[in-house]
Formats: C-alpha cells, structure tokens, sequence
C-alpha cells in the first residue's frame, strides 16, 4: 500500500525534524542560562568580596591579609555537597585584587600573577572605569575546555575608585552539570520518541493491517478465488468496512453465481434435450423394430447424461456455495482409498488396469470424509478411462508438517497441451481415447472444490514416461 509507505515516511521525517529542532532550542540555551545563572551568581559574590575589602582600607591603602589568609584556609576544610549528581569537595573560586593602575596585588590562586598588569583585561579596565566588568578567557587558546569567567567589581574610599576585585571561576566547574542537564533532554526526547513510535506502530498495526489484510481479501476475490474472511480483532472500527465487503461479495457472488449457472445449465442442456427432441419426433414414424430401439437407446442415453448434468452441478453448486466445510473431523486416509478402490473394482477389471497403491495407516488429516471421496472417485474415474489394457494406475500418499498429498497416476495419453489450463473449468472434457465421448466436465472441477475448501491445492500434470498425475493436496488441520 503505497499511500500507507508515504504516511510512515513523512511521519518519520515530521517528528524527527521536530525533535530536532527542539533539541537544538534546548541545547542551544541550556549552556547560555547556565552560564548566566552562573554569572549572575558571582556578581553577588564579588560585591560582597569588595565590601568586605573596602572594611579593610586604611589611609586609602588595602589590607588585604585577614581576607588572604580566610580564603586560604576555607580552601583547605573538607565538605561534602551533592549538586545535582555532582559531589563538590573543595572551593572552585578564585579571587585577584588590583591597584588603581590595574597592577595586581594578590591571586589567590596563581602567585605568579603579582606584579602583572592587568590593566588591559576588560572585567579590570571596565570595573575602574566605573562601568561593569565581565570576561571569559581560555588559559590555553588551543583548548576550548579551558575557559575562565572573570568578574569584576570596584573597591571605593571616599567615593572614589582604588582598586578592583575579580572573581574567576574555571568553566569545565560549570560543564558537568550542562552535560548532565544535556543527557536528562536527550533521555527525556528519546522516551518521548519511543512512545509516539510505539503509538505510530499501535495505530498501523490497528488500522493499516487490518486493511491489508482486506486487500489480499478482495484481491483473492478477483482472482476468483474463495478466501475465509480475515480475522481483523474485535472492537476494530476496520470491521465495519470489512463487513460491508463481504456482505457486498456474498450478493455479487449469489447474482453472478444465478447468472453463470443458469447458462451452464441452457448450453450443456441444449445437445441431449435437442438429440431426445429428435429422436421423439422420429419415432411418430414407421420404421423398423431395430432403428426404432436405437432411438429409443439413444433417448434414454441422453436422458441419462442430462441426469448427471444435473446431479453433477447440484453437487458443484453446493460445494461452491460453501464458505467452509459442514464437517471438520479426524480422518485416517487409508479407509477412504480403500472405500473408493471398491467402487471402482468391476471398472478395473473390465478395462484390464493395475491399480498400485503406496499409502499408511498413519496418514490422517482434518475434513470431510464424504466430499473427499467423492473427489478421489472423480480423479480414479478419469484415470480409468485413459488408460488402455495392461495399463498401471498408481495411488500414493505423502505427508508434509502440514498437508497430506493425494497423487493419482496413469499411463494413459496424458493432457494435451491446449487443454492443460482448462481442465477445472466447468463442463470442460476431453473425449476418451478410443471414442468421443466426454465426462459432463464437472469431476476436477469438484475436485478443485473440495481442495479449496481444505485449504489445499488440486493439480494436473504430464508424467515424462507418459500419462498424467493428479496431485490433491488438502490441510491435515483445519482451524
């Protein structure tokens, strides 16, 4: 279903363009709010850092020391706190002072800075110009990993500007918890994704196999074959089309059904009624004893073969008007051939055939005995009047994990090739060898039947050594 392959591909292509785009939106800010709240942290921080600083101004000079040596000995306790699945163990703040002229004074963290200018860095020259500042540097340029946010804040004595304090924090502090924040999106998405795939999958496999199982209903159905109605489930709004298919099937069949049979009937009708019309006609005549028992032969001959005409279609239609099997009962094959065999004996011996036969007690299958038989009759009937004297029929069974084959063999001319696609058509035969007769054409059409309804196969075909071999295949179980 074409339409049902476009609808999978551009729901596909829609929810994955979606969560796309909303994974890029939160990943995209996820790393910028958690700068910010970062930042926004630390401006706190540094102020409170400079007022304690501005405390400690004498003469306009900055004593730093009380506050050197607290920082310093805060970095060395041991704590314990559980951020977010992170287990900080010591302080990741840093703080440097610089003079007037941005010289810096102390760091805590990297001595080696003492003395440096930092004039030209902008949280330093931004803050002593009174203005706000902020920076974000890589330690090392070749690592973007490395990178350090900076931020300033003005020491005033007397309202006046002279010094500054930067806090620096290192961004690989703040990384952990962006990727932890970036796994719980992508966990989040992908269960999201999982569940609208298992309620895509839940409405195809609701609505779209039911449909396809329609479609291989209706395609069988113009094949002219005779499916079992699919299974669908309960509750399925798909039964409601479902059934008004089959309903429309049933009254299409019984209106073509009248139509095909009752022409069936007429033409096959026509020959014996027109050759008993005549003969009746001819006997209002004078003619002589012999002539006038020839057609009174002939007259009952016909009257004979429009009897079986008539009992064949009966039988045929019945069959055809069957959606399953009346019966469906455990069946050993062994009896039926043997039932069937002794039908047929005087047959056999009068036209001198050997009948061989291959089958097992083991051999059982799941149907109706009656129908079978009568299908097996039909087969052996038509292997007997091939087959010239001297001839071999042969009989055998075989077993698959699931069907019984039934072949039935001759040595007789075999199917000529124009007739090999007809030989199930109804009233289709071919004359017997030796003489014109024909069968009234309605035996493997039977057959065909009762395969169909065994949820089995019926097939003819040419042997190379001559003769012909029909196979009937029927299921062993039936469900």
């Amino acid at each position: 279903m074409r339409i049902t392959r476009i609808i999978v591909y551009l729901i596909i292509f829609i929810v994955s363009l979606g969560f796309y785009q909303l994974y890029s939106y939160l990943d995209e800010g996820l790393e910028a709010q958690t700068l910010q709240a970062t930042e926004e942290s630390m401006v706190d921080q540094v102020h409170l850092l400079a007022a304690l600083l501005e405390h400690e101004i004498e003469d306009g000079t900055i004593h730093f020391e009380k506050l050197q040596q607290g920082f310093e000995e805060a970095k060395q306790k041991n704590f314990e706190a559980k951020i977010y699945r992170k287990l900080k163990k010591n302080i990741g703040t840093n703080f440097y002072l610089v003079d007037l002229e941005g010289i810096v004074l102390y760091d805590s963290s990297i001595s080696s800075h003492i003395g440096e200018d930092f004039s030209s860095f902008l949280d330093v020259k931004r803050t002593l110009d009174g203005r706000y500042g902020a920076r974000s540097s890589r330690a090392d340029e070749d690592d973007p990993t490395s990178s350090v946010m900076y931020i300033g804040a003005p020491i005033t004595y007397e309202d006046e500007i002279i010094g500054a304090v930067s806090l620096y924090k290192k961004q690989k502090d703040i990384s952990s918890f962006i990727e932890g924040r970036r796994k719980w999106i992508i966990t989040s998405l992908s269960f999201i994704g999982f569940g609208i795939g298992c309620f895509t999958i839940a409405i195809f496999v609701w609505l779209f196999l039911p449909l396809g199982k329609l479609t291989a209903y209706a395609r069988a159905i113009r094949d002219g074959k005779r499916p079992q109605y699919p299974s669908l489930g309960k509750g399925r709004e798909v039964n409601t089309l479902g059934k008004a298919l089959h309903e429309m099937r049933e009254s299409i069949e019984g209106r073509q059904y009248l139509e095909q049979y009752v022409q069936m009937l007429t033409h096959e009708l026509k020959s014996p009624l027109s050759a008993i019309r005549g003969a009746a006609e001819l006997l209002d005549e004078e003619m002589p004893r012999e002539q006038r028992r020839k057609f009174l032969s002939n007259i009952r001959s016909e009257t004979q073969r429009s009897q079986q005409i008539i009992d064949g279609l009966l039988k045929l239609s019945k069959l055809e008007s069957m959606k399953q099997l009346d019966t469906n009962e455990h069946h050993e094959i062994k009896p039926i051939i043997d039932a069937v065999i002794g039908d047929f004996k005087h047959l056999l011996e009068q036209h001198q055939v050997q009948l061989n036969v291959e089958t097992s007690d083991f051999h059982t299958f799941h149907g109706e005995r009656m129908s079978l038989e009568v299908s097996l009759s039909n087969i052996l009937k038509n292997a007997i009047d091939f087959s010239s004297k001297g001839d071999q029929i042969n009989i055998t069974t075989t077993e698959s994990d699931s069907h019984l084959i039934i072949t039935i063999s001759d040595q007789g001319p075999g199917i000529p090739d124009y007739a090999k696609e007809r030989v199930f058509e109804n009233f289709y035969s071919i004359a017997r060898p030796g003489t014109n007769k024909k069968s009234s054409g309605l035996g493997l059409a039977f057959v065909r039947e009762v395969a169909n309804l065994h949820h089995g196969s019926a097939k003819v075909e040419n042997l190379q050594a001559g003769g012909a071999k029909v196979t009937l295949t029927i299921q062993k179980q039936i469900c």
